[in-house]
């Protein structure tokens, strides 16, 4: 069988959420050939030359090279599938933008729905894409996969008859990058390089309305606690609608207290979230939460929000708070900041324990045979 996938989300230079996604599954699809490579072959679609940081090419695992810009998937992509050469038994697209026509069963994965319930956080542009082109892509898909139990409830939810061919398979870590063993070198190194001289709270996401990073921001500036000189570092780049996050630091005379970072590489992730006292994530929705997991595989204890699909990710590990409440978002950051360094150690042992449970691995295995066995 000719498995076809969509290459692009993970051939990019700056990733985030999606895109880490799409690089991983690219990566362990490849790590797996072996157990696949008897069976089947993978053709991975893309519109640039393949990034240097992507698998290299095997005689199972190919990449297909088709130029193009905007609408490529409707302008390059589905005549390919039609008239190209070798043809695909299947085809999947790790984000939402499946093909909405095609000669051969289609896989997707969604990662969120939030914007159905936070629309005025979108652009109109954005929101009627990504709604038009989500219930397409749910709609002509033979399984659609959703990266947590809160996703899938939400597609359920809005996408009744959908029920029946939804699959849950989990984001996960690189155990290679986030662990105990990132050297205090390294932190030195990243904290250099982002002027970092305290203790730090870290968040680290990209700068937009559903992440809250607003309500975080309120928050830090009411906490009191022992160390005065701890800042809070607000790491990640510029989305959407992120002028206000400035401004509310400005308002509150924060300048000094808020570090802003822009967008931090692969290279620093791993130290700048090891060097952090406390992780967190207010967000009013999301996927996964990505990072959460990172900064838990890290020894990293976390701060994080009670919704969306973030209490299946932290379970009891770490600390929830209501992100509608800033006093809540302090508590929780102040529980942290203050804990005995017994209590300290059990939270970041709690979180080692939580985070081994996901794998990247399980996840593109699981992945590759629903795609297989359901041609």
């Amino acid at each position: 069988m000719i498995v076809g996938i969509d290459g692009n989300e993970a051939n990019v230079e700056k990733r985030v959420g999606v895109n880490t996604y799409a690089y991983e599954l690219l990566w362990n699809f490849w790590k797996l050939q072996d157990e696949w490579k008897n069976n089947h072959k993978l053709i991975v679609f893309l519109k640039n030359e393949p990034r240097a940081n992507l698998p290299k090419e095997t005689k199972f695992f190919r990449y297909k090279v088709i130029k193009g810009g905007g609408a490529w998937i409707l302008t390059k992509l589905t005549p390919n599938l039609f008239s190209g050469d070798p043809k695909c038994d299947v085809f999947f697209s790790p984000s939402h933008y499946a093909p909405p026509i095609a000669p051969m069963p289609r896989f997707c994965s969604i990662m969120d729905l939030g914007y159905l319930e936070f629309s005025g956080q979108f652009r109109k542009k954005d929101f009627w894409q990504l709604k038009l082109w989500s219930a397409i892509s749910i709609f002509v898909s033979k399984a659609v996969f959703a990266i947590s139990n809160s996703t899938k409830d939400d597609i359920v939810r809005h996408y009744p008859s959908a029920k029946g061919k939804i699959y849950v398979t989990p984001l996960a870590y690189d155990n290679m990058k986030f662990n105990m063993s990132v050297s205090e070198k390294d932190v030195r190194r990243v904290r250099d390089r982002y002027s970092i001289v305290t203790d730090y709270v870290l968040y680290l996401g990209t700068l937009k309305p559903s992440k809250n990073v607003e309500g975080l921001v309120e928050a830090f500036s009411r906490i009191k606690n022992q160390e005065s000189r701890i800042k809070l570092v607000i790491a990640g780049k510029k989305g959407w609608m992120y002028e206000s996050i400035f401004e509310k630091v400005k308002k509150l005379g924060m300048e000094d207290k808020v570090i802003f970072t822009d967008f931090v590489s692969e290279e620093d992730k791993p130290g700048l979230i090891k060097g952090a006292k406390v992780f967190v994530l207010p967000s009013f929705w999301e996927g996964f939460g990505l990072d959460v997991l990172n900064a838990m595989a890290s020894g990293v204890p976390v701060v994080a929000s009670n919704m969306g699909s973030l209490p299946e990710v932290v379970g009891d590990a770490g600390i929830l708070i209501n992100p509608k409440s800033t006093d809540s978002i302090a508590e929780g950051i102040t529980k942290v900041l203050l804990a005995p360094i017994a209590k300290y150690n059990s939270m970041k042992e709690a979180g080692l324990a939580q985070a081994k449970k996901f794998s990247w691995e399980k996840t593109a295995r699981k992945t590759l045979d629903i795609i297989t066995n359901n041609a």
